[in-house]
């Protein structure tokens, strides 16, 4: 028990666990919605995009979390607006946003003929040097996305059930599907600090991905999505700790390893024979999918 408490006991250290946490529980709630709906690219593809508001903010002297969010957000209207107004598909849409950003930061970076330590920080993230008004930051972007996806609940899973039988029902599907994207945009953004912008996109998937074979309700899944990313981080900085490896990349393989380790866990109990009240052998109950069954019950 000392050696999982002890490294911890220093500050640095537990603002990085709690910071991390708050990072998690975030993409607990937002990744949920990006399983079911299917939105891994996009959240990819905005993690990626940052990178030339953060070179520029940086080079400027400017708070990073400005300029990561001036970039996510210019990628998310461009993507909306091609998509709308064009004749591309809304993939095709991201994927040429995707490119063009990636590219434009790696030009503003090769600029810089001091740029290596801050591009390390902003591509694998520095969760050890998280403060205390990052900490209270990422707590305000924890509360605004609870608040949201409380508020909005019902139009997402109408949404991602159907959109005709949202517009049927009022819910105005066009401002949830904006809402949605913004909550990415904003897992994205506060988050990128702790595992840097290559691997957000593990923090803000892997957790859901874990959590959804062991819940049948989308409330449910987001708990316990929440409760694994906070695993994830806690082991992820005790390797960092204990054996001297990036905390970022630490913490994004910790959590790929629970997703793993959970469908492992449920395929093994699914074939496990059982016998049923009448005395037959069946080999268990089929895998709950919160993305078909939580919809049909919300909606």
């Amino acid at each position: 028990m000392t050696l999982l408490l002890e490294p911890f006991a220093t500050d640095f250290m537990l603002r990085a666990l709690l910071g991390g946490s708050l990072c998690a529980a975030i993409c607990a709630v937002v990744g949920t919605w990006v399983v079911i709906r299917g939105m891994a690219f996009l959240g990819e593809a905005m993690a990626h995009g940052m990178l030339p508001g953060v070179a520029l903010a940086t080079l400027a002297g400017v708070p990073v979390i400005l300029g990561a969010a001036a970039s996510a957000i210019a990628m998310s209207l461009g993507v909306s607006f091609l998509a709308r107004r064009g004749r591309l598909s809304h993939d095709t849409s991201i994927g040429l946003f995707f490119v063009g950003m990636l590219a434009a930061g790696i030009i503003i970076i090769s600029y810089s003929k001091s740029f290596a330590t801050d591009a390390t920080a902003i591509l694998f993230g520095d969760v050890l040097a998280i403060g205390s008004d990052g900490v209270w930051g990422l707590a305000g972007a924890l509360l605004v996305t609870v608040l949201v996806a409380r508020a909005f609940h019902r139009a997402f899973v109408a949404l991602a059930f159907d959109r005709r039988i949202a517009q049927v029902m009022g819910l105005r599907p066009q401002l949830a599907q904006v809402l949605l994207v913004g909550l990415v945009t904003l897992a994205v953004v506060a988050s990128y600090q702790a595992v840097g912008a290559l691997l957000v996109i593990g923090l803000l998937l892997a957790p859901a991905v874990a959590a959804a074979p062991w819940a049948s309700r989308i409330p449910t899944t987001m708990v316990l999505a929440a409760l694994i990313g906070a695993a994830s981080v806690f082991l992820g900085l005790l390797a960092s700790w204990y054996y001297g490896t990036a905390a970022g990349g630490s913490i994004a393989l910790a959590a790929i390893g629970c997703a793993s380790l959970s469908n492992i866990t449920r395929n093994l109990t699914r074939r496990r024979p059982t016998r049923d009240s009448s005395g037959n052998r069946s080999t268990g109950p089929e895998p709950t999918i919160p993305s078909q069954k939580a919809l049909r019950a919300h909606a």
